[in-house]
């Protein structure tokens, strides 16, 4: 497949997670009496990472993040020469979407600046500490990526990935809302960030640095789980 037409693919797919998901968040989740709340936003990303899966994942493997990339490079699943183009891709995908979502939000009399970014400690949504958005951001996406690599293996049922990884990102989004609004994904962290400014730009280095360290240990831990089954 043309390189160009991958990036275009990652490209679209973090435009749509990043619009629809920090899109419910901004626009939806808040309203008095109707709003969607934690539930919906998870929702939102879940759904969006699996209609994109579906839509355009036969194109570029629907990455839609740069740790997931790492990650599957770590498991030796993607060229590392790929691992730039594909990061630039996704991270302009995620800025678009932000910008997008800016124009929208910002039409509003009640708008007070927010895109939903990502933070720990005064920036936490509950107020959680440095230490334990730490452990939230490497543990869930060590996970997000062990489901990942596992519902692409070859051996598992065909068919199914988009859904059990779109549903991951749920789980995970209702576990890590309340601590940092919910990275693993550097891209998803980087649009929102450069909009808003301030604490959520200040803080974003950790948004790239605690996923990735997340995403590369698990493709080291589940490259040794299939090269230990491959030689039995």
């Amino acid at each position: 497949m043309d390189l160009f037409k991958k990036l275009g693919a990652e490209f679209f797919g973090t435009f749509w997670l990043v619009f629809g998901g920090c899109g419910s968040a901004v626009l939806a989740a808040g309203i008095p009496g109707v709003g969607i709340g934690y539930l919906g936003v998870a929702l939102a990303f879940g759904l969006t990472v699996l209609t994109m899966v579906y839509a355009v994942g036969s194109i570029s493997g629907g990455h839609f993040n740069p740790a997931v990339s790492f990650g599957l490079w770590a498991g030796g699943r993607f060229p590392g020469k790929d691992l730039l183009p594909y990061i630039i891709a996704q991270v302009v995908g995620a800025i678009v979407a932000a910008a997008a979502l800016y124009g929208i939000a910002s039409g509003s009399e009640g708008y007070s600046g927010g895109l939903a970014s990502n933070g720990y400690g005064e920036h936490s949504p509950q107020g959680y500490s440095y230490i334990a958005a730490l452990i939230a951001e490497v543990v869930l996406t060590f996970m997000f990526l062990f489901v990942i690599l596992g519902a692409t293996d070859k051996r598992a049922p065909a068919g199914f990935a988009g859904i059990a990884i779109g549903l991951t990102l749920t789980l995970i989004h209702l576990i890590s809302i309340p601590i940092t609004n919910t990275s693993v994904n550097p891209a998803r962290s980087t649009g929102p960030a450069l909009f808003e400014g301030g604490i959520a730009l200040t803080q974003l280095w950790f948004f790239w640095v605690m996923p990735i360290i997340g995403a590369i240990l698990a493709g080291i831990v589940y490259k040794w789980f299939f090269e230990s089954k491959e030689s039995d």
